[in-house]
């Protein structure tokens, strides 16, 4: 192989989307880990679907959950669970089903990611949010969540009658 093959090998390597783990410095757990935490402190779920290799992901982690009043807002308010949406690993649904990660992330619809899924304490699903997010849309969505929104209206609805 040539020079030139080994420096477009370089060039294709470097230009390769990061590792999409959670957010560094925020408390994501394994999903039957928070599942429980937030049913013990009676706080909501946020439930974060990423993969290897998701440059979405990468992209909303450090855009988005470097901003230090977000990583306070979701920490105190929410169990913050990080899923593998192609993950094997197996987990606990709130009715004692087991499955693995990934077969979650189908039922949950998380075919794309990044995916970000409000839930109930109990797990009850309240909204289900794709794609990149900023700051403000977090914002929206806590006050959706945490101010019980939800129970009178779509997620879209709440978003519209926004000042």
């Amino acid at each position: 192989m040539g020079l030139r093959a080994y420096l477009a090998c370089f060039l294709l390597l470097l230009s390769m989307p990061g590792l999409a783990d959670p957010p560094p410095g925020y408390p994501f757990v394994a999903h039957d880990a928070g599942m429980a935490q937030a049913r013990e402190a009676g706080k909501p779920i946020l439930l974060y679907f990423g993969r290897y290799g998701c440059a979405w992901c990468d992209h909303v982690n450090r855009k988005t959950f470097t901003d230090p009043g977000l990583k306070q807002l979701l920490t105190e308010n929410y169990a913050l669970i990080y899923v593998d949406a192609e993950g094997g690993k197996r987990i606990r649904l709130p009715s004692g089903e087991r499955l693995t990660e990934g077969e979650l992330g189908a039922r949950l619809g998380a075919f794309a990611t990044p995916l970000f899924v409000f839930m109930t304490p109990e797990g009850r699903v309240i909204a289900k949010i794709p794609g990149f997010k900023t700051v403000a849309d977090f914002q929206d969505y806590d006050r959706y969540v945490r101010g019980g929104h939800y129970r009178q209206q779509t997620l879209l609805e709440f978003l519209g009658s926004k000042p």
